[in-house]
């Protein structure tokens, strides 16, 4: 046991300058260790069980007299319990630890979400687009927030103010806060049920998307007055006006048109193969080329290392803007992506070429996982005899109305 001493006042400790240890007195083994460049420190030296400790109580005269004993009894109070200061005040400590490496924002959440998931996302667009929208409107309201204490209430304080009003931002806000939520879950960082979960949870406070807003089509060229357009853009001068036109040609979305390289196009077998990278449904995509688009793939004009068929002035892509610039410079209202619907319109009202055919040449998803399992080709024969119809469409300078017959060989 430590040795029983007279305790010392406040004064008389102050005056402790002798280096070594000095009991102080009050509680037994308490001691203020003096060092020998005059640093003096607070020691409380005790035996539990089979073990001597000496716990550091902090430094004087940061730590008083009064302040020690107070933590000193507090210990051997401890001891008496049959418990270890030492071994408690790490135990303490990791609890603390592990409670703060839990504590995550629903922002640094996001933060963490994103930067998982960004290389496996198309484009740098799209995190920009993720990291836009939370910013602007789940930050305000649980950015700070511990996650595991976003509920209900501040996941609607999030999405009513805009539910009507930007029906379509608000659902993609509510996805990826849905998503951010499952992330912290996964990861340990909150319990229980999303309160972002659509189905039987904001389905039953909110009303369905489609109800509260109309589906706004692309503005899109009719067919009938496709002729007559494509004789005008024909006239148009520069690199833009031509992807504008391979573009209608091909049927293809104008990113896929803007990224297109010589290198994905053979112009003898007439194919343009556009990687899964590129495809919005991430899987490879042959076109078969017509007469059209092949003559005006070879009147492009090429330039000594650059792979890019529709190239900017800079030598790289041209902008997602420039396709429709050359629209408005021509008066029209219509954008690059409705000629995929003036397309689809021709192809369903003005031939007979089978709608699977259409869809193939659309590079749409099949919707029907049956049918997708076994239907394993692209259709690339009939879709090459479709595309050349419509390239002659194209050309043609007004619109007959007559229905284009397939063959009964390509069509079986």
């Amino acid at each position: 046991m430590p040795k029983v001493v007279k305790p010392l006042s406040a004064l008389a400790v102050s005056r402790l300058t002798r280096p070594g240890l000095h009991a102080v007195g009050t509680v037994p083994g308490l001691c203020l260790d003096v060092g020998a460049t005059g640093s003096r420190s607070w020691i409380y030296r005790t035996v539990v069980g089979t073990r001597r400790r000496s716990i550091g109580l902090g430094p004087y005269p940061a730590v008083p007299l009064a302040a020690a004993i107070e933590k000193a009894r507090a210990m051997r109070e401890e001891r008496e319990q049959g418990v270890d200061p030492i071994e408690a005040k790490r135990a303490r400590r990791s609890t603390l630890l592990a409670a703060q490496a839990a504590e995550r924002t629903f922002m640094e959440c996001a933060a963490a979400y994103i930067k998982a998931h960004e290389k496996g996302w198309k484009n740098a667009k799209h995190a920009a687009q993720w990291r836009a929208t939370l910013e602007t409107y789940a930050e305000p309201v649980v950015g700070r927030m511990l996650v595991r204490d976003v509920a209900l209430p501040h996941v609607l304080a999030i999405l009513e103010p805009i539910w009507t009003t930007k029906t379509e931002t608000a659902t993609r806000v509510r996805s990826r806060v849905e998503l951010v939520l499952d992330w912290a879950i996964a990861r340990n960082f909150r319990q229980g049920p999303n309160p972002a979960r659509w189905r039987g949870n904001l389905d039953k406070m909110l009303p369905k998307a489609r109800k509260v807003t109309k589906v706004q089509h692309h503005p899109a060229i009719p067919v009938d007055g496709l002729g007559a357009f494509m004789a005008r853009l024909r006239k148009q001068e520069g690199i833009a006006a031509r992807a504008l036109e391979f573009a209608v040609l091909t049927a293809c979305r104008s990113g896929e048109v803007r990224g297109a390289l010589w290198s994905e196009i053979d112009l003898r077998k007439q194919v343009w193969t556009i990687p899964a990278a590129r495809m919005k449904a991430e899987e490879e995509h042959r076109v078969p080329l017509s007469a059209q688009a092949l003559k005006l793939l070879k009147a492009m004009p090429r330039i000594a290392g650059v792979d890019t068929v529709f190239f900017s002035s800079r030598h790289g892509p041209l902008s997602d803007m420039a396709l429709t610039a050359v629209m408005r410079r021509m008066g029209e209202t219509a954008v690059p992506h409705g000629f995929r619907s003036t397309f689809k319109d021709w192809a369903s009202e003005r031939t007979n070429f089978p709608n699977e055919v259409s869809e193939a040449a659309l590079a749409h998803t099949i919707k029907s996982a049956t049918e997708a399992a076994y239907r394993r080709g692209d259709l690339f024969a009939k879709r090459a005899k479709l595309m050349q119809a419509w390239g002659d469409y194209c050309a043609a300078p007004a619109s007959t109305g007559k229905v284009i017959a397939m063959k009964n060989r390509a069509a079986r």
